[in-house]
């Protein structure tokens, strides 16, 4: 394998790991896409650095059981935004 995909594997695993981040995050501060930085971590960085893999891992996991929270979290907001627009005060 590559080692410039090896070391950016490792670099963004110690990202997600040390910011608690999510993949799109990690993904915007690195340049790269979502596919391609869940492959390095998901599927590659198990056969370069197990232990990163865990960390990582864990931190993926926290991260998909809270999605459906972030995404109510952010129609809410895009809404309330829209009514604020158009005058209306809601609760």
């Amino acid at each position: 394998m590559n080692t410039d995909i090896e070391e950016r594997a490792v670099l963004c695993a110690e990202y997600i790991i040390e910011k608690k981040c999510t993949v799109r995050q990690a993904a915007k501060q690195f340049g790269i896409s979502k596919s391609t930085l869940h492959k390095d971590v998901a599927e590659r960085l198990k056969w370069i650095s197990p232990s990163l893999y865990v960390g990582v891992k864990d931190v993926l996991e926290v991260n998909k059981a809270q999605r459906h929270i972030r995404g109510g979290q952010a129609t809410r907001l895009k809404y309330q935004a829209k009514h604020k627009l158009q005058g209306i005060v809601r609760k």
